[in-house]
């Protein structure tokens, strides 16, 4: 028999999620011998929902909600001998992975297409003794858009991150960082450091062109210089995906690393769209970990 587990964060995308639960499950009853459906009420929840399914051997783990709800329910699979094929419906503000895996951003479309997915292999990222999915990201940047309230968010989804990220570019205050990636030793002062698996990120679909969700690579992106005008020139290539290519910007890709701070007696690191570890970092790939679900009209767009 064939089950499924859909794991749902009742919080997600404005409550939405109630109602189009029962919607999803439906569907998922087409492919399925049986649909389990477990709400979160809490922070770890769907870690241990998931990790509790692969104990199980159930066939596949489903997740509704936002990045938080989607990184949980990797890193309940991510430790785990037998891994459930995985997938999602994306409730988020930004869902970044959904945009690079083609899964629509419309949660009503995204169930739509349940019925009709194919197989993909997905690297995922381990920060510490932590998983993730899309990025990590350190600097003030990411501590201004950390701050962006949840109302904000509803209201202006990925715009939000921008404006709040380019009030921080005026700040003149870079962090200078001792990286070591795959034994290179680099110190760069930067006011935003970025760690990402996937092209998109942070709703920009085109920041990292040549990161695929199966390469085996992290790739590291950082803002150097502090002058305003060197920042602000960056914006049009940063929706153009010729940032990395940038003479005011350091690019890596690398397989295993470390970040440290220097001057600054703490820095937390923003991952996958929440808080995550204070640093030093470690970081390393654990390259096409996952099989993940996505619709099969992904590889014609």
């Amino acid at each position: 028999m064939r089950e499924a587990l859909l794991i749902v964060n009742p919080s997600s995308g404005t409550e939405q999620a109630g109602a189009l639960s029962s919607v999803a499950e439906e569907k998922l009853a087409e492919i399925y011998d049986k649909v389990t459906i477990k709400y979160t009420e809490k922070g770890g929840d769907a870690t241990a929902f998931a990790k509790a399914a692969a104990e199980q051997g159930i066939a596949a783990v489903f997740a509704m909600g936002g990045d938080g709800t989607v990184n949980e329910t990797i890193s309940g699979l991510a430790e785990q001998e037998y891994r459930p094929d995985f997938s999602f419906v994306p409730l988020g503000t930004v869902n970044d992975l959904a945009r690079s895996l083609g899964i629509p951003m419309d949660p009503k479309e995204a169930i739509a297409h349940l019925d009709s997915l194919e197989e993909k292999k997905l690297d995922i990222g381990k920060v510490n003794d932590h998983y993730f999915a899309n990025v990590v990201a350190l600097g003030t940047i990411p501590t201004a858009v950390q701050e962006v309230d949840v109302e904000q968010k509803t209201k202006l989804g990925p715009l939000a991150y921008f404006l709040e990220g380019t009030k921080a570019l005026a700040n003149h205050e870079s962090h200078t960082f001792d990286i070591v990636v795959d034994g290179e030793k680099i110190t760069q002062d930067s006011i935003l450091v970025l760690i990402a698996l996937t092209s998109s990120v942070g709703g920009f679909e085109k920041l990292l062109p040549k990161a695929e969700i199966d390469d085996g690579y992290l790739h590291l992106i950082a803002l150097k210089g502090s002058a305003i005008m060197d920042k602000l020139n960056i914006i049009p290539k940063i929706f153009t995906g010729k940032a990395p290519e940038d003479d005011k910007i350091l690019y890596r890709k690398f397989t295993l690393g470390s970040i440290e701070v220097q001057e600054v007696e703490e820095m937390t690191a923003n991952v996958d769209g929440d808080e995550g570890d204070k640093l030093p970092l470690t970081l390393k790939v654990l390259p096409q970990h996952l099989t993940v679900l996505v619709p099969k009209k992904a590889d014609n767009e």
